[in-house]
């Protein structure tokens, strides 16, 4: 039977630890790598919900992008929201595991998915930028109708942009969750007309506009959790006695 550690290690394999940034907190957050596992929830953050959602399915694991410890804690305290949603895990042996920023790294599970969700086309990556994805759309569009497009295509209540909505869109750069500004003078060299991401600061919007670059915001978690079903088809045909759940 497959465990934990099975799993764990096979993640970090394609997701190496040694790559996220100094503040993350990837790896094991609750339980023990020796557990059994025979259904394992993946979800972008460890909720409530996806509690509620993990136990009525009865798994013994959660896979999840956001680590719910990112620093050190004092306590465990069940009347906080975040002590209550590790106790919850500890009493219902669930065992929970976080890959965030070195998964943002592996462009084929984060930002390729983003850009062939949005229906581009020439995909590449930069050695240049350590995350997001440089990419085109086949028949150029405007702001207008490309927010429409990516709303419907992120199932998000609405994409927002500070451009005109004449606009001209053409060739991308997408990078879910937030944008990392250190990528503008990559950007700049591979002539991108629109950057694509959840989160991007008012003033970094104001100065790729300058520079003739047009923004569009998608919302952090709807340019984040499309990679969960793609996640979950690689393990369940890596771990075929595993029943791997998305909870989006």
């Amino acid at each position: 039977m497959t465990k934990v550690i099975d799993i764990t290690s096979y993640l970090d394999t394609i997701f190496p630890r040694e790559t996220a940034e100094s503040y993350d907190n990837p790896g094991l957050i609750t339980g023990k790598s020796s557990r059994d596992v025979k259904t394992c929830v993946l979800t972008l953050d460890i909720t409530s919900d996806a509690l509620d959602f993990a136990q009525s399915s009865g798994a013994d694991m959660i896979i999840c992008h956001h680590p719910l410890i990112f620093g050190g804690i004092d306590t465990v305290n069940e009347e906080d929201v975040f002590g209550s949603l590790l106790s919850r895990m500890i009493k219902n042996d669930i065992t929970s595991f976080s890959a965030h920023t070195n998964l943002d790294k592996n462009h084929e599970f984060s930002n390729d998915v983003l850009a062939r969700t949005l229906g581009a086309v020439s995909l590449y990556n930069s050695e240049n930028v350590s995350c997001g994805t440089f990419c085109e759309l086949e028949k150029e569009t405007d702001i207008k109708n490309f927010i429409e497009l990516i709303s419907g295509k992120l199932a998000s209540t609405g994409a927002i942009s500070i451009n005109h909505l004449d606009s001209k869109v053409h060739k991308l750069f997408v990078q879910g969750g937030s944008f990392d500004e250190d990528s503008i003078p990559e950007i700049r060299a591979q002539g991108v007309d629109t950057v694509v991401s959840g989160e991007i600061k008012h003033h970094i919007c104001v100065l790729l506009n300058e520079l003739g670059i047009n923004t569009v915001i998608a919302g952090h978690r709807e340019t984040e959790r499309i990679f969960l079903p793609y996640l979950a088809d690689v393990l369940t045909s890596k771990f075929t006695d595993v029943r791997f759940l998305v909870r989006l």
